[in-house]
């Protein structure tokens, strides 16, 4: 089993390699919440996420051991940086499986720390597969992204950063997919205070842990489906699940809908670029998840390594989720001048219409009418309410369900 010292000789190794980056405090959740809110930005972490610390911490403790000539690791992405980056530090020859899906940002810059990149399957498990058929083919050691306490002790070093600046924590809101961040986090933070109450964090979409925590027994999804695509593990790990069950309080889950919302918060609020799985502990917070008014709160931003191209589509569902875009669809008459006097009323009404569609062939339309399809900013939900009141009010059928 881990102890603070397993933790404590992690952080050492880990002293001069990563970045020594403290708390932040967030008004602006804080005021949200009723708590008071504090992100640790993994997001800036070397390799953009807390993964280097615990593939760091194993490839070195191995390396001093005098027997690693090469290492094999399979991942979504982050993982994937952190074997890469501490494999050329140490000298030794790296290959990583990610899936297909991986994004294209994170199979760049894992090449870019040197490893040799193969892709196969479309989740982490199929990847996981192909990595274990590698290392039987070369002799080269698996260096497992989750289940491995070497690997959790690394990652666990978060919480001494955490106590170490904010000593009187009272809840870590942590990602969970595979379980090594979790679990080293919480065997840590409670081997030191164990009125700490550390709260795991996991998407909708990939409830493994949810679900296992519930059941007291590992239970694997049957499939996984979320934009949080580090965190979208299929089966927890053996050894991390142990850790879990001992250590953690509560397993939450958030839609895909909540974590957009908070990638786009954090973008807006404090000019931060989290990805999905990283921005979820957030989305938790922000959402009552828990109840955390009064308390002294820590969200663990996982990472950053966000596909630029992708961030468009995130942004987008967060609009949509906070009510900054409206998408109704309108039954009007299908006459000269009927759409002026729509655009008329939106107009005064300071909405900005950014897409329209206008239908005339929908079959269930009686002659004489058409519907448009309309996207439009608003300041809110109170803005897009009085939006669709007035038009209501003009004698418009309006259909939406945002509102």
């Amino acid at each position: 089993m881990l102890e603070l010292k397993d933790f404590e000789a992690a952080a050492d190794r880990l002293k001069n390699v990563i970045h020594n980056i403290p708390l932040s405090t967030s008004c602006t959740f804080s005021a949200m919440t009723g708590a008071e809110v504090y992100l640790k930005y993994e997001n800036q972490q070397k390799t953009g996420s807390f993964k280097v610390r615990g593939a760091y911490n194993k490839i070195m403790k191995r390396f001093a051991e005098g027997d690693l000539h090469a290492v094999v690791a399979s991942s979504a992405g982050n993982h994937a940086q952190g074997v890469a980056f501490a494999a050329t530090a140490a000298g030794v020859k790296s290959t990583i499986v990610m899936p297909r899906s991986a994004p294209i940002a994170k199979v760049s810059a894992t090449q870019g720390y040197g490893a040799e990149v193969v892709l196969a399957g479309n989740i982490y498990d199929e990847a996981y597969a192909k990595a274990c058929e590698i290392c039987e083919e070369t002799g080269a050691e698996f260096i497992h992204p989750f289940d491995d306490e070497d690997v959790m002790a690394g990652q666990g070093t978060i919480a001494l950063e955490i106590l170490r600046d904010l000593p009187g924590v009272d809840m870590i809101f942590v990602p969970a997919g595979g379980g090594g961040l979790i679990s080293g986090v919480a065997a840590c933070a409670k081997q030191i205070n164990p009125r700490i109450q550390i709260i795991g964090v996991q998407a909708e979409g990939a409830p493994a842990i949810a679900n296992s925590f519930r059941t007291g027994e590992r239970t694997p999804s049957d499939t996984v489906h979320t934009i949080a695509d580090g965190i979208a593990v299929k089966t927890p790990g053996e050894k991390t699940f142990e850790y879990i069950k001992q250590y953690v309080d509560r397993v939450v889950t958030v839609s895909d809908d909540e974590i957009a919302s908070a990638v786009l918060l954090l973008l807006e609020r404090c000019k931060q670029v989290v990805e999905t799985s990283g921005a979820a502990p957030l989305a938790a917070v922000l959402n009552n998840k828990v109840d955390v008014k009064g308390k002294k709160v820590v969200c663990v931003l996982s990472g950053g390594n966000i596909d630029v191209s992708f961030i468009h589509k995130i942004v987008e569902k967060g609009l949509i989720t906070r009510c900054r875009q409206l998408k109704f669809s309108v039954l009007m008459p299908d006459a000269p001048g009927a759409l002026e006097h729509f655009s008329h009323i939106v107009a005064q009404q300071n909405a900005n219409i950014i897409l329209f569609q206008h239908d005339r062939v929908q079959t269930d339309l009686e002659i004489g009418e058409a519907i448009i399809h309309v996207v439009c900013e608003v300041g809110g939900v109170d803005h897009a309410k009085r939006l669709i009141d007035t038009l209501t009010d003009d004698g418009y059928k309006v259909f939406t369900s945002q509102i």
